[in-house]
């Protein structure tokens, strides 16, 4: 089972997929329940899913749906220099920072930076974005924890931290400027649960960008490449900081395009990662 949002014309439902079936959730049954963050965070949600199952309503093939970033009012946060690739290229576009990021690849303390509010966050197929003031743009495929209230990691989605390596590179300090804008952060589609993951240092996540329908690049990595774990992660993000909606946080990225390539407007961006699914947003 994995849980989703749709949109059904002016309307949103939370809903579950099964094989090759969408059910909708009908929440009006358990008073507890408000939105699909109340069933992720529940101490079941497998059971309170199936008990909120809409049995009114014949179930729906998949692939004719709309669905919607897995998000209700939770922040996004994001760790980087998690994976070795990732340290390499940071140090490659900022030779002046070079050892700030070699000292947080190795160091106890990870990297931690909000990434997007609710309202910022980019549904899958539709745009995310490159800065116009940027001249060296990457898409980066990460792994996403769900994480509730209580610091619990309850499942997975697929998430693009869209990120402007010149600004960085220019100055460690402009971060929020090359990480943080509007439709810099796409997730979705699906939320897989903690126990429906294959075991997480075989997962692999595969990046394929294209433009004019033809492969500009392709990259793949596996969780067993990231230096840190996703529970290590989880205890540091929660560290004297509370997050009362629960929170999504991007693991860092394994997967960096060479330095010549720039992402374009008219482009085409697909993040597939075992056991949940592909997420795909073009450019502009």
């Amino acid at each position: 089972m994995q849980f989703g949002k749709i949109r059904r014309g002016s309307h949103t439902f939370a809903v579950v997929v099964e094989g090759d079936n969408v059910f909708t959730l009908d929440l009006q049954r358990d008073p507890a329940v408000t939105n699909l963050a109340d069933i992720l965070h529940a101490a079941n949600p497998l059971e309170v899913a199936r008990s909120l199952i809409d049995t009114s309503t014949i179930p729906e093939p998949l692939g004719s749906q709309t669905f919607l970033a897995p998000i209700d009012a939770q922040e996004v946060w994001a760790a980087g220099v998690t994976y070795k690739r990732s340290k390499i290229a940071r140090e490659e576009e900022s030779a002046g920072a070079a050892q700030f990021y070699d000292k947080v690849y190795t160091a106890p303390r990870p990297e931690l930076f909000m990434k997007a509010t609710p309202a910022r966050v980019v549904h899958p197929g539709l745009p995310v974005h490159v800065r116009a003031d940027s001249k060296w743009s990457v898409p980066e495929p990460e792994l996403a924890l769900v994480i509730s209230p209580l610091g619990k990691i309850v499942g997975y989605t697929i998430g693009n931290d869209m990120s402007s390596r010149d600004i960085e590179g220019e100055n460690p300090l402009y971060l929020p400027q090359a990480k943080i804008y509007k439709q810099s952060c796409a997730l979705g589609p699906l939320i897989t649960p903690l126990n429906g993951m294959p075991p997480l240092p075989g997962v692999e996540i595969k990046l394929v960008i294209t433009r004019d329908s033809k492969t500009v690049f392709e990259g793949t990595t596996t969780l067993a490449q990231m230096a840190r774990t996703t529970e290590s992660l989880a205890d540091w993000l929660f560290r004297e900081n509370e997050f009362p909606n629960g929170v999504f946080l991007l693991t860092g990225t394994g997967i960096v395009p060479p330095d010549e390539f720039t992402l374009k407007p008219g482009d085409d961006v697909s993040i597939s990662i075992a056991g949940i699914g592909t997420l795909r947003n073009p450019v502009v």
